[in-house]
């Protein structure tokens, strides 16, 4: 029998501004870390080099994947509030060691996505120099703007949560917008059929092709429960977070679908999308738009990188902040800023390893579009296996809340389904460098953290059973 039905003690430390952020703002902090334009931009190619004209089906039921495991973690956010996400949500099903695993995933998703995505930015800020005239070609120069605007995201994240949520979503309206705009007009005037034939009736399509293309599709969604981390911050969280998860999975599906239909359909004159290494591009060429506007596509795709590096920062503060609370973490970790009540402490002492990551990468040679690739990738399969604990947790949780839902298992079947694919199709056949590195580093990187569990749970049991249990707000508390 799990601690995790007894209900925790208050902590006297209040440190998260509570009621800080609107509904607008939550959303803004799911879509942020979703970063839907930096997915337009390179997915669609990829999906399309192995769904083909059923590319638009393998978003769509990516969409109702990610939706499963959307409504499993929406069953928690309705019936707790807190700042440690996932973390806390899998203590109510799964136990210590449930939430252990799940925070500790969790955390090398964020860090995982927020490293790549900062090589994501870096690339597309040279692209924007570029298309202005003002090219740099340096090593030195890659690092040091990798560590300005590294830094300048996790600036944001400790200034506060309200400012940053405010400029993530701006930034991605922004760039939503740029790339919405072309999607219409290639669509309407670039040549190819807006009726497209092959692509409704699914021509040349299979089934394997469909479902490897799912693979890339779910990885597109990867971060959208991120506003679960302001269960102490968000105002009447328990209505607020669930429709954030819910309906920022559901919209940017939608997105994906026409984006995935309309690149298919207007790319088919230039010949094979899947063959594109930059799509968007080609297709500003294609049909013509003026030549200051692929500079300010590429500003729109770095503001959209940014934005996801900020988003998981702001969740990978909040969970180390919580887990450092239960000595899990150093509890100095555990505290917030006197004015700001940003968890400082825990963000300045791992976000920092985002940085560097890349930056490191950078300094030896290795390929902006590679640290892109390679280190999201290793962030992704962080994010699968904390979304399918949590899947399994939601039945244990609801049953013992005395909850019915007949939607909950088969949510639950599809979400841990959806995610073991996705896992194993990244890993079978055993894939070649650098990707088999990427998982190595993975599965190195979790049995560390086993070994740190089981040295706490031999040295300091009391920290153990109380993993997940704490800063935790129920719907009476609010």
């Amino acid at each position: 029998m799990t601690q995790t039905s007894a209900r925790p003690t208050e902590s006297p430390d209040r440190g998260l501004k509570k009621g800080a952020m609107s509904s607008g703002e939550v959303v803004a902090q799911a879509i942020a870390n979703i970063a839907p334009s930096a997915v337009i931009a390179f997915t669609v190619a990829a999906i399309y080099a192995s769904a083909g004209n059923a590319s638009w089906l393998s978003f769509a039921l990516a969409t109702v994947v990610i939706l499963a495991v959307g409504y499993c973690i929406a069953q928690f956010a309705k019936r707790r509030a807190s700042a440690g996400s996932l973390y806390n949500y899998a203590a109510q099903g799964m136990g210590p060691f449930g939430a252990y695993i799940t925070g500790i995933t969790l955390i090398i998703g964020c860090m995982g996505i927020a490293s790549g995505s900062l090589s994501g930015a870096v690339v597309h800020f040279n692209a924007f120099l570029d298309g202005i005239g003002l090219p740099v070609r340096s090593t030195v120069w890659n690092v040091l703007l990798a560590v300005a605007i590294g830094g300048l995201a996790m600036l944001f994240t400790v200034w506060g949560i309200r400012i940053s949520a405010r400029i993530s979503l701006i930034l991605e309206i922004v760039s939503i917008t740029i790339i919405a705009i072309m999607l219409v007009i290639v669509l309407f005037a670039g040549g190819g059929p807006i009726i497209d034939v092959d692509q409704l009736s699914l021509s040349g399509a299979t089934p394997h092709g469909v479902a490897f293309g799912m693979v890339l599709g779910i990885l597109g969604f990867v971060g959208f429960s991120s506003s679960d981390a302001l269960g102490r911050e968000a105002r009447d969280p328990f209505k607020a977070i669930p429709r954030a998860i819910m309906w920022s999975a559901a919209g940017v599906g939608l997105l994906y679908v026409f984006a995935a239909y309309s690149q298919v359909a207007g790319y088919r004159p230039l010949g094979d999308l899947g063959a594109s290494g930059n799509p968007l591009d080609d297709l500003a060429v294609a049909i013509g738009l003026p030549g200051w506007f692929r500079p300010v596509l590429s500003l729109g795709i770095t503001a959209s990188f940014f934005a996801v590096v900020v988003a998981p920062i702001n969740v990978v503060g909040r969970i180390v902040f919580v887990m450092g609370k239960e000595g899990v973490f150093p509890r100095s970790f555990g505290r917030t800023h006197r004015t700001q009540q940003t968890p400082h402490r825990a963000i300045l002492s791992i976000a920092p390893l985002a940085v560097l990551t890349t930056a490191v990468m950078y300094a030896v040679g290795v390929d902006g579009n590679e640290i892109l690739i390679n280190v999201d990738t290793f962030g992704t399969y962080g994010y699968m296996i904390a979304y399918a604990i949590v899947a399994v947790a939601a039945p244990i949780f609801l049953r013992r809340e005395g909850v019915r839902l007949a939607l909950i298992w088969p949510c639950t079947v599809v979400s841990v389904i959806g995610m073991g694919y996705v896992f194993y199709a990244n890993v079978v056949p055993w894939p070649t460098w650098p990707l088999n590195a990427v998982v190595l580093a993975f599965f190195g990187v979790v049995a560390v953290a086993v070994a740190w569990y089981v040295y706490l749970r031999t040295a300091r049991p009391e920290v153990t059973r109380n993993i997940g249990t704490t800063e935790t707000d129920f719907p009476e508390m609010a």
